[in-house]
């Protein structure tokens, strides 16, 4: 609960120094080594509320839903999403769930520094850096965008 606390004083986007679960981490392709960076990201939980001038549908009744509809994908991607929009330089390799409260989840995004010579001569990771795999985040490619 500290923790809870700690994390919702600080801004939605946050570098951190040293992954908070580093078992699921390094499970999830997290080396220490340079290159590779964690950022935890806020993510407001909740339905998708239909944006709607004083929730007016001109149309059909079936679609006059404003509140109770759900968002297609999951707020593991969203947060995937906005860290990759904010760190454009780097590729977003993978995420996990660190903590949540009644208003927000918060998620841990692995990043990796494609133009980083650790990562280019790394046999394992340097996939990662080929042109095909920018902006994997956007397009589903990751983890969390699969199960979404």
């Amino acid at each position: 609960r500290v923790r809870c606390w700690e994390y919702r004083q600080l801004p939605s986007i946050v570098r951190v120094q040293h992954p908070t679960r580093p078992d699921k981490a390094r499970r999830l392709g997290y080396k220490a080594k340079q290159g590779f960076s964690v950022f935890r990201v806020r993510v407001r939980r909740g339905n998708r509320k239909r944006p709607n001038s004083k929730g007016i549908v001109y149309g059909k009744p079936t679609n006059q839903g404003i509140t109770q509809l759900k968002f297609k994908r999951n707020l593991r991607s969203v947060a995937e999403e906005r860290i990759g929009r904010r760190a454009g330089n780097l590729r977003v390799l993978n995420s996990y769930w660190v903590n949540q409260d009644a208003t927000y989840k918060y998620f841990e995004v692995i990043l990796v520094d494609p133009s980083h010579n650790a990562i280019r001569n790394d046999p394992r990771i340097n996939w990662i850096a080929g042109a095909t795999q920018k902006h994997r985040e956007l397009r589903g490619l990751t983890s969390a965008g699969k199960h979404s």
